[in-house]
């Protein structure tokens, strides 16, 4: 696959069908990790989804000792 102009990749026939992707789903792409997964938007609530978005973006690399820290003004 390559990465269009406009960032978007087509997913391959036999995955869409595999997996029961169909045209005009909606579908969140989700950073985890340092992999992009593409689900189905509706397989996640509204909260799941707004907490796999921000994952690893509050820790940055640091322990949760620190992030209380800098949470309390410690």
């Amino acid at each position: 696959m390559r990465l269009n102009s406009k960032g978007q990749v087509t997913i391959p026939a036999e995955l869409r069908h595999r997996l029961g992707f169909e045209t005009g789903d909606e579908v969140d792409v989700i950073d985890d990790g340092g992999v992009l997964r593409i689900i189905r938007a509706q397989d996640l609530t509204r909260g799941e989804q707004a907490v796999l978005r921000v994952r690893g973006i509050l820790g940055a690399g640091r322990t949760t000792a620190e992030v209380m820290e800098l949470t309390r003004g410690e």
